[in-house]
């Protein structure tokens, strides 16, 4: 999936009003890119991702976190997460067992409308191995969470995450 392209529909409707030519000024961009805003936001109506942020690694680190907040806005089960910098994305979930901190695959994560989760560092969250990079503080980090809904009816949120080494504040 290229990140760059344009919703389908998109590059059509730019070019009925005239907004892809080089005459196009700073109101045509706007409508543009509400355009574009209005295209994606049906496809994410079932998840909404707030705070989303990737922990900053150092040079050869091989695995990072990343941490936001989810608000369900129908019943739906986070199946599972991809990002082109890693080649193991999991949700992952970290608990305590007599001092000793363990940290596992979650599996499914099913949340009822309206509910909102939170992954962060602690507990649940997703856990990006075999990193392809570093991953430098302010870079965006491109993520897809994969969904199922009630009825079985499967879908992807993309999101992008800030890099960053503390939660961005709220």
């Amino acid at each position: 999936m290229n990140p760059h392209a344009q919703p389908a529909g998109l590059r059509s409707r730019m070019r009925m009003m005239n907004l892809s030519g080089s005459k196009s000024g700073l109101a045509r961009c706007g409508l543009a890119a509400l355009l574009a805003v209005g295209a994606s936001s049906a496809a994410h109506a079932q998840l909404r991702v707030d705070s989303a942020w990737v922990r900053a690694t150092v040079p050869n680190q091989s695995a990072t976190g990343a941490f936001m907040r989810l608000t369900a806005q129908k019943d739906v089960v986070l199946t599972g997460a991809s990002s082109p910098v890693a080649g193991i994305v999991e949700v992952h979930e970290m608990s305590m067992d007599q001092g000793i901190m363990r940290m596992r695959a979650a599996g499914p994560v099913p949340m009822k409308g309206g509910q909102t989760i939170e992954l962060k560092s602690g507990g649940l969250h997703i856990m990006m191995m075999d990193l392809k990079k570093q991953i430098r503080a302010g870079e965006s980090v491109p993520l897809t969470l994969s969904l199922k809904a009630a009825g079985g009816t499967r879908s992807v949120v993309e999101a992008n995450a800030t890099a960053g080494f503390a939660p961005p504040t709220r």
